[in-house]
């Protein structure tokens, strides 16, 4: 592997992976402390819809599924707040639009566009220079903002009702973090596709959530477990040729079984 490094696609490949990894860390984190994990997944696919729409009218991946996934987390969001009891009911027609929306357009849209199932799987050795460039920015406006409020963050992930009472505007910084999981779906797109993100923010999240003692923790332990799991699948994909997205899933899911079957053994050693 270390001979590969002299290609800028793998060194492209790798800053990807960080970046996506410190993402799912960060993001995952909020995601599976609110319960969030179905809402994400929601989003994911209703973005292929944006994938769709930029394929038809010429415009970035990147906005077109930005767009869609910002319009789908505020309308889950919505329905969150108002309706819980419709929300699967609204998540799953937002999903199935998405996905149909962005299946006719990229039908209709003249010409077989190749990249196509690298958005549905990643591909993270066709990471561009200009994707690096979309994929740090989204980066640091997730870092940016849960630095900025992650107390609002902590409080309404633990016990929404009692923020409300003590002033936090829970609907806000609900909705605020629909929007970064957004974001984050779609700065994961060249890595793991958009078929796969929800296992990349959610595995590595679990695991850090059964080790770590705070929030904060949990981010930091999801981010380093999420950047091996990639790196290693990267490896992996690499060597024996094999789609990058799905190794890097594989990989996960291993380690997931592995450090279950440790934590029950170790449960009935006690």
């Amino acid at each position: 592997m270390f001979e590969a490094l002299q290609y800028d696609f793998i060194k492209h490949a790798i800053i990807a992976g960080v970046l996506v990894s410190i993402v799912s860390g960060v993001i995952g984190s909020l995601v599976v402390a609110n319960r969030m994990v179905f809402l994400a997944g929601g989003i994911a696919h209703s973005a292929y819809g944006g994938i769709g729409v930029a394929i038809f009218f010429g415009l970035p991946i990147f906005f077109g599924a930005g767009i869609f996934a910002i319009i789908s987390a505020l309308i889950m969001a919505h329905v969150t707040l108002q309706n819980r009891h419709q929300i699967d009911t609204v998540v799953g027609l937002v999903w199935s639009i998405g996905m149909a929306i962005g299946i006719i357009l990229v039908d209709l849209s003249p010409g077989y566009n190749v990249d196509l199932m690298s958005y549905l799987f990643g591909s993270i050795l066709a990471v561009s220079f200009d994707d690096l460039i979309v994929m740090s920015v989204s980066t640091i406006i997730i870092l940016i903002t849960v630095a900025l409020f992650y107390r609002n963050f902590l409080s309404i992930s633990y016990d929404s009702e009692f923020a409300s009472l003590q002033g936090v505007n829970v609907r806000f910084f609900y909705t605020l973090m629909l929007i970064l999981s957004a974001i984050a779906v779609v700065t994961a797109i060249r890595v793991v596709g958009l078929i796969l993100v929800i296992a990349l923010l959610s595995i590595p999240t679990y695991i850090a959530e059964k080790i770590a003692s705070s929030l904060a923790q949990m981010m930091i332990y999801s981010t380093i477990i999420s950047t091996l799991f990639t790196l290693l699948g990267l490896i992996l994909s690499y060597h024996y040729d094999l789609t990058s997205g799905s190794v890097i899933i594989l990989v996960s899911a291993v380690a997931l079984l592995l450090f279950l079957l440790y934590k029950s053994i170790f449960a009935k050693g006690k």
